[in-house]
C-alpha cells in the first residue's frame, strides 16, 4: 500500500484495498436540524437509534425562520447551522450526512449507507427528484441522465467534510432564503460541480424522496425485515424522505419501517414508552374528563350509560361532561345522574334548553379539562358508540400517546372509525393495509390521518398546541375532518389508532336500518358533496321538495338506465334500476329535474310539467 496505512478488507469485493479508500461506520456523523420536538422528530431518532447512527441535532431552542414546504423560499437557516457545525470538524476523512428529521426515517444502517456512498465514486452525493423546484426555468441547465432522476433534492446529502466546507463557503444568505435553490445553482454550475465533485443519487440507492414518486415505492417484507423498495429502479433506499406534500405517505411507511411491524413479530412499537397503571392506588390514577356527546336521537342510550358505569377505572378519578341536544333523551340522563352522579368527581351537563351548537359543545368539553390543572386526559365518546371492552380506557392511557383512538367497527361490514389514507382533495382513500387492519390480519398501533366517534387526547396537548377555540370549524371540511386536519398540521403529532380491541357501533335502530340515513344539505353545501367513503354501499342524495307544493312532475317521464322499473318515493319519476353502484344527485333547477351520476359522469334530466 503506497500510503503506508493499514489494509482493510471489503467482504463484498473480496479484495484488499487501502484504508484511505475505505470508510468505517465510526467515521460517519449525521447532522439534522430540529428546533422543536415533535412525533416526527421522535420517529426519526427512533429509527436512527435502531441502526446505531451517531446523531447531532442543530438548532434546538431556536425559533424556526426557514419557512415550510408549502412556500417556495425557505431552508436557509438549515444551511447556516450546517456551515457553523462544519467549522468544528477537522478530520478530513469524516463523512457527514445531512438530512431533515421531521419527515425522514432510516431503513438500514451506516454500513450499507457508506458502502453505497463509496460506490457512487464522488465526494458529495445529493438526493435526486423527478420534479424541479423552486425555479423551473433552470430545468435546461441540469445535466441529462440516461436513466434515473435528474433534479437535485436538498433534503438529504452525504459527503466528506472538506468538500462540504468548500460547498458551503459561498453561503451568505438569510435564514428565509432557499437552500434548495442555493444547492441547485451549485450543481448546475459545471466548474463548481467538478471542483466539489458532486453527483446525484439518480436511482434512489441512498435517498428516496417521495414527492413525485409515490407510485414507485412499496413495502418489502423479507426474512424478518421490512424495507421500502423502489420498483422503478429495483433499489432499496437507505433513507426515506416524505418531502413536500407526502407527509401522510411517510407516516404510512413509518408504521412499518424500521421493523415496527412485521409478520413474524407483529407490533414492536406497542411495547415502547408505556405508562403502566397496574399497582397504582386509585388516588394515583390519572384524572380523566369523559366527554359524552348526544347530537341526535339514538336508541339504547340507557345501555350506553350502563356500559360507561362498567368501565374498570376509579370513578373518583373521572369527571363527566355531558352534552345533550335532544329533549327525548333528558329522562335517560336524569335517571343516570340521579343514581350515579355522586360516584364521579364532578359532572357538567349541557341540555337542549341552553341552545348550544355541537361545535361549541366540543370546545366547552375541552375547556373543562384545560382549566382543571389536575386533568391529564380528555376521553371523547359519541353516544352511538358501544364500548364492549371494560378495560378500554386503561389500555389507551397505558399506551401513553398524545392522541389515540381504539378501532371501532360494524360487524359484517367494512365500516370503521378511521381512514388509512386521504385522497388529493382531503377525503377518504383506502390505504394498502386498510383491509388487513379491519379484518384483524394486522394487529397493532397505526398512524392514520383521520379518526372519529371516540378518542383519547392528553391534556397537555389541549393546553398547548390545541388551545384555539375553533378546532372543529372549517369553511370546506366537516367538523370531524377539520379537527383531524388541525391535529395533523398544527400539533404535528400522529392520530394513532389501536387495533388491539374492537368497539362496535351497530346499535343504531336495527342492523338493516343502521345502514341507511338521511342527511340534510343546504343548496350552498351541495357542491361540496363527495362520494361516500364506504365502498360496500352506495349513496343517493335526493332533494326533499314537497310534490304538489314546490313542484309537479308528470307520471310518464322516465330515464332509461337498465332493465327493471322502480318508482322513486320523493320525485314521481320512473327510474330503471341500475346494474352497477352509482352515486346520484337529484336536483330541481327551474323547470328541470336533473339526475346526476357522480361516479360515471352521467347527466340525465326529465322535464317538469
Amino acid at each position: 500500500c503506497e500510503c503506508n496505512k493499514r489494509l482493510c478488507y471489503i467482504v463484498e469485493l473480496h479484495v484488499p484495498v487501502c484504508s484511505c479508500c475505505c470508510v468505517f461506520s465510526g467515521d460517519l456523523l449525521v447532522l439534522t436540524v430540529a428546533t422543536q420536538e415533535t412525533d416526527g422528530f421522535r420517529r426519526f431518532l427512533r429509527s436512527a437509534k435502531h441502526f446505531n447512527y451517531t446523531i447531532k441535532v442543530l438548532g434546538r431552542g431556536e425559533s424556526w425562520k426557514g419557512g415550510d414546504y408549502m412556500s417556495p423560499p425557505g431552508g436557509g437557516q438549515k444551511v447556516r447551522l450546517l456551515k457553523s457545525a462544519l467549522e468544528d470538524i477537522q478530520d478530513e476523512n469524516r463523512v457527514i450526512l445531512l438530512v431533515d428529521s421531521y419527515d425522514v426515517i432510516f431503513s438500514s444502517g451506516p454500513r450499507e449507507l457508506l458502502k453505497k456512498f463509496q460506490q457512487a465514486k464522488h465526494r458529495v452525493v445529493f438526493s435526486a427528484e423527478t420534479l424541479i423546484w423552486p425555479d423551473r426555468h433552470l430545468e435546461d441547465k441540469h445535466p441529462h441522465v440516461r436513466e434515473g432522476k435528474r433534479f437535485l433534492g436538498a433534503g438529504g446529502f452525504i459527503g466528506y467534510a472538506p468538500n462540504l466546507k468548500q460547498m458551503l463557503s459561498d453561503w451568505s444568505g438569510a435564514d428565509s432564503d432557499s437552500d434548495q435553490l442555493f444547492f441547485t445553482k451549485l450543481y448546475i454550475n459545471p466548474e463548481k460541480r467538478k471542483s466539489i465533485n458532486i453527483t446525484l443519487d439518480n436511482k434512489c440507492r441512498l435517498f428516496q424522496n417521495l414527492h413525485g414518486a409515490l407510485d414507485e415505492v412499496v413495502l418489502k417484507f423479507e426474512d424478518g425485515r421490512v424495507r421500502a423498495r423502489n420498483v422503478l429502479y429495483n433499489t432499496l433506499p437507505v433513507i426515506i424522505h416524505g418531502n413536500g406534500p407526502t407527509k401522510l405517505q411517510i407516516n404510512y411507511l413509518g408504521n412499518y419501517i424500521p421493523h415496527l411491524w412485521m409478520f413474524e413479530t407483529g407490533c414492536t412499537l406497542c411495547n415502547e414508552g408505556l405508562r403502566p397503571l397496574s399497582g397504582l392506588q386509585e388516588s394515583q390514577y390519572p384524572m380523566v374528563v369523559i366527554g359524552i356527546f348526544i347530537q341526535q336521537p339514538t336508541p339504547f342510550v340507557s345501555v350506553f350509560f350502563e356500559r360507561l358505569l362498567n368501565l374498570k377505572y376509579p370513578k373518583n378519578r373521572l369527571q363527566l361532561f355531558i352534552y345533550n341536544q335532544e329533549l327525548h333523551h333528558e329522562p335517560h340522563i336524569r335517571s343516570f345522574l340521579e343514581y350515579h352522579e355522586s360516584e364521579y368527581q364532578g359532572v357538567k351537563l349541557i341540555g337542549p334548553e341552553e341552545d348550544i351548537d355541537p361545535l361549541t359543545s366540543r370546545d366547552i368539553g375541552f375547556d373543562m379539562c384545560r382549566d382543571n390543572i389536575d386533568c391529564e386526559y380528555f376521553f371523547s365518546i359519541d353516544v352511538d358508540v358501544v364500548l364492549k371492552n371494560e378495560d378500554m380506557l386503561r389500555i389507551l392511557i397505558e399506551l401513553n400517546k398524545p392522541f389515540i383512538a381504539p378501532m371501532m367497527t360494524k360487524p359484517g361490514r367494512l365500516w370503521t372509525n378511521f381512514w388509512g389514507a386521504l385522497s388529493a382533495d382531503g377525503y377518504y382513500a383506502r390505504s394498502e393495509d386498510y383491509m388487513d387492519i379491519v379484518k384483524g390480519r394486522r394487529m397493532g398501533l397505526w398512524n392514520v390521518p383521520y379518526i372519529s366517534h371516540i378518542f383519547l387526547i392528553k391534556a397537555d396537548t389541549l393546553r398547548t398546541d390545541l388551545k384555539d377555540p375553533d378546532l372543529f370549524e372549517s369553511a370546506t371540511l366537516d367538523p370531524d375532518m377539520a379537527f383531524c386536519s388541525k391535529v395533523r398540521n398544527k400539533v404535528r403529532q400522529y392520530t394513532q389508532i389501536t387495533r388491539r380491541n374492537k368497539i362496535h357501533s351497530n346499535q343504531l335502530y336495527s342492523q338493516s336500518m343502521s345502514s341507511r340515513h338521511i342527511s340534510l344539505y343546504k343548496p350552498d353545501e351541495q357542491p361540496a358533496l363527495r362520494p361516500h367513503h364506504d365502498a360496500s354501499t352506495f349513496t343517493i342524495n335526493i332533494a326533499l321538495n314537497q310534490l304538489g307544493i314546490d313542484y309537479q312532475v308528470s307520471e310518464n317521464m322516465a330515464v332509461m338506465l337498465g332493465s327493471a322499473i322502480h318508482r322513486f318515493l320523493f320525485v314521481k319519476c320512473l327510474l330503471l334500476s341500475v346494474l352497477f353502484k352509482v352515486h346520484f344527485y337529484i336536483v330541481l333547477i327551474e323547470n328541470l329535474v336533473f339526475l346526476v351520476s357522480v361516479n360515471h359522469g352521467l347527466l340525465l334530466f326529465c322535464s317538469v310539467v
